[in-house]
């Protein structure tokens, strides 16, 4: 078990769960695939930043490691709402939980990702694990800026 982590779409950020006054318990997997998915993973040197002016992000860990946390949704912020860009929303996301497949932790996962009303993608997650039944995740993603 681990403290229960939320995502908050409408305020783009994500948070601990509390019940009764008290930091509440989840899934250690719904935990790591919130962090995997909503931290800033550092951009690559050719992806094109929302601000050009911006850092290109990331977690200082990384520099101590292989493997880098997070994902790069966050490139998507002021992106229009494009076939291409939804595309790219599924690929960051896989990029971000592969691990999960090399660690061993699970088999297979399946991101698929759609535009699910004006300025909001969604994700919807399913992580197959062996002896367990597949975990099922949906996340929508509100776009800060939508340029139309």
């Amino acid at each position: 078990m681990d403290i229960a982590t939320f995502f908050d779409a409408a305020a783009c950020r994500g948070d601990f769960a509390v019940s009764g006054g008290a930091l509440s318990a989840d899934s250690d997997l719904h935990t790591a695939v919130l962090i995997s998915l909503f931290t800033d993973r550092r951009a690559e040197a050719d992806d094109a930043l929302p601000d050009a002016a911006a850092s290109r992000r990331g977690w200082w860990g990384d520099a101590l490691g292989n493997r880098r946390i997070g994902s790069r949704l966050w490139l998507l912020s002021r992106e229009k709402q494009l076939r291409e860009v939804v595309n790219r929303a599924r690929e960051y996301a896989e990029e971000a939980l592969a691990w999960l497949v090399e660690d061993g932790i699970a088999k297979r996962v399946t991101v698929h990702a759609e535009i699910v009303q004006t300025g909001m993608i969604g994700l919807a997650i399913q992580i197959e694990r062996n002896q367990a039944q597949p975990a099922r995740y949906r996340y929508e993603l509100a776009w800060k800026e939508l340029r139309s």
